[in-house]
């Protein structure tokens, strides 16, 4: 396993080319997804890695990481959560909701200045099924920006099925990504980042505090799974 060093990237000073919609080119920006390791980390992980992003993936133990790297193939490092952050340029956070605030409370010093990505979904389960959770900040998304003051927090990816990501068998997947945050650029590199995986968009959604309705929304397409046995994902309409 490489652990050859990347150079971190200056996201806002690059001066990077324009697609049509004014996105950045973000091919170069190394990504490291925290709870790598797991069914939608690692799904992004591989889609990331396959439209040649530089991805390295984090856990809680370094050599977990790295087994479930090399399994996923080129272009993606294991580390240790900590390593993971300070190496990359742009920090997707998938942990379950569970670990959400002791994971990010425990990497504030290694986010100071980075673009975090939060696509954790705080939902419960019962016996009729998944249902949303509220937390106090409002949502995930808020509960990474109130801990985290010093990063550059967005939220993004909450819609996608691991097991589509997961598969290599699907070439595209056809689906909207749900991209909220404060800061425009950031949102843009956001954008640009997801419509790196074929299928994908990144649409501008609003900012963080209308993410708790984006993220409970997961509720409702596991029900949607359940009923039709699908995979089901997001299509926003006359855009």
């Amino acid at each position: 396993m490489s652990t050859t060093h990347h150079p971190v990237h200056d996201i806002r000073s690059e001066a990077a080319a324009k697609d049509r919609w004014g996105l950045p080119d973000v091919s170069g920006l190394v990504v490291g997804v925290l709870g790598g390791t797991g069914p939608q980390g690692r799904g992004l992980a591989y889609r990331l890695a396959k439209a040649g992003q530089k991805v390295i993936i984090g856990s809680r133990a370094a050599d977990r990481a790295e087994a479930v790297a090399e399994a996923l193939g080129p272009g993606i490092e294991g580390a240790d959560n900590s390593g993971t952050a300070r190496r990359s340029d742009i920090v997707i956070v998938a942990v379950p909701w569970d670990g959400h605030r002791a994971t990010l409370e425990s990497l504030r010093e290694e986010l100071v200045g980075k673009l975090v990505v939060d696509c954790v979904n705080p939902l419960g389960f019962d016996k009729k099924g998944a249902y949303a959770l509220k937390p106090e900040e409002g949502s995930a998304a808020e509960q990474a920006a109130a801990l985290l003051p010093d990063s550059r927090v967005t939220a993004a990816f909450h819609h996608l099925s691991a097991v589509l990501l997961q598969d290599p068998a699907v070439e595209r997947i056809d689906t909207d990504v749900m991209v909220l945050g404060e800061e425009r650029a950031d949102v843009e590199t956001v954008q640009a980042l997801a419509g790196r995986i074929p299928g994908l968009r990144g649409v501008y959604a609003g900012r963080l505090r209308n993410a708790h309705q984006v993220e409970s929304l997961v509720a409702n397409l596991i029900s949607v799974n359940r009923r039709y046995k699908a995979h089901a994902g997001l299509r926003v309409t006359d855009v």
